[in-house]
């Protein structure tokens, strides 16, 4: 292809990528801040950034840099030995998060896949019987084996079948359905503090303390999935740090590298010293092209308090949304989030809605069925708030 067409494209993915993607009939081409371009020439206010990974929206010039600069320098290495940019990301990590030890992988579902690993090799130094992991149902971990079926979501899992065994289901927000399922042989209860594929779910005040105290009085560990909430998308670098918790592991990935991939795990040293040499590995995880781009994302996020921004902005959006909910009252049945994670569920499925958007020039999902998810660029303003609410109430009001 020289000149891009757009039914080329199509139809070349149509003939050679395996069908797991419902795409929407664009081609993108390029972006610039909170705003993408497709191969038409159309222009997109993007609100779902890659789905929260691009934090800084695209081609910021000091991640462009940061990649640009290292791809010229060193692409990748094995980790047999050291590098800079690896050093000082893990460093960041463990003074951003009060955590002490990380490893670095590719994805959030690798993440996700090393922490079970650590949690059931850490337990069963203590009791060869503890390898039951609870997790929350309309959770979302990932889409390996292992993520999946921890995912307590049929949909994920329907097809997969034998399904790893050691996982067990409990209602999200319901620390005694919580206390019941766990036993002598729990290892670990992995959460997220909201989450995000289930619905944009908030949990009450008191819901994480409630799972720490949980874990503690059983003996088990505390896993984060921070995935979609870290990076300063809610308003904090962490969103367990809206709380006074702290989780014996965590994961992040997405906003991590700003569009790049990486993902890590964060632990305490002494859970951490459950694994040794061999006890876990990867090729590409933490190489440093991908560490040189999440230091560039995290010093930015640090210099322009994005994680402040989130806060300030999503109060507002907050606020614009719940006028359009007092609108269209049949339409809207709620408004929640936190920070710049914002889910509108409705009273019918949401599709159509993601559709006209997209007609008219924004870039949002629906998750759940009948959620629409907000998930923008954290550099983003009022005046970017202001469009996308008059989209979204132009939609609204022609349907």
């Amino acid at each position: 292809m020289s000149a891009v067409d757009k039914a080329e494209v199509q139809a070349i993915d149509k003939r050679h990528y395996m069908p797991v993607f419902s795409r929407y009939d664009v081609v993108l081409s390029h972006g610039d801040g909170p705003y993408v371009f497709d191969t038409e020439g159309k222009k997109y206010l993007d609100f779902l950034a890659g789905i929260a990974v691009n934090v800084l929206g695209h081609a910021h010039p000091a991640l462009v840099a940061a990649i640009t600069t290292q791809a010229g320098k060193l692409i990748h290495c094995t980790n047999l030995y050291y590098t800079e940019e690896q050093a000082k990301l893990v460093q960041t990590l463990a003074q951003l998060s009060g955590l002490d030890k990380v490893f670095l992988a590719n994805s959030g579902a690798e993440a996700n896949e090393g922490a079970i690993k650590l949690a059931r090799k850490y337990a069963k130094q203590l009791n060869a019987d503890r390898v039951e992991i609870i997790t929350a149902e309309n959770s979302f971990h990932g889409r390996t084996l292992a993520t999946l079926t921890a995912t307590a979501q049929p949909k994920y899992q329907h097809g997969y079948e034998p399904l790893p065994p050691g996982f067990k289901y409990v209602p999200y927000n319901d620390l005694a359905a919580l206390k019941r399922a766990m036993s002598d042989k729990t290892c670990a209860v992995m959460v997220e503090p909201i989450q995000g594929e289930g619905g944009i779910n908030i949990p009450d005040d008191g819901y994480l303390q409630g799972v720490r105290e949980l874990c503690d009085a059983c003996g088990a560990l505390l896993i984060f999935d921070e995935i979609q909430t870290g990076m300063g998308r809610t308003g904090k670098m962490f969103a367990y740090q809206h709380t006074d918790v702290k989780p014996d592991i965590l994961t992040i990935a997405k906003g991590l590298g700003g569009g790049v991939p990486i993902g890590a795990i964060l632990a305490t040293d002494k859970v951490a010293s459950a694994f040794g040499p061999g006890d876990h590995g990867s090729t590409f995880g933490g190489n440093p092209l991908a560490c040189a781009a999440a230091n560039a994302v995290l010093a930015v996020i640090t210099a322009e308090d994005l994680p402040g921004n989130a806060e300030r902005i999503g109060r507002y959006m907050l606020g614009e949304l719940a006028k359009l909910q007092a609108k269209y009252p049949t339409v809207i049945k709620e408004v929640r989030g936190k920070g710049l994670m914002i889910g509108v569920k409705l009273n019918q499925p949401g599709r159509e809605i993601v559709n006209r958007c997209l007609e008219h020039g924004a870039l949002i999902n629906c998750t759940a069925g009948d959620v629409l998810r907000f998930v923008p660029p954290l550099i983003i303003n009022e005046k970017h708030v202001d469009e996308m609410i008059g989209i979204l109430d132009k939609v609204i009001d022609n349907l």
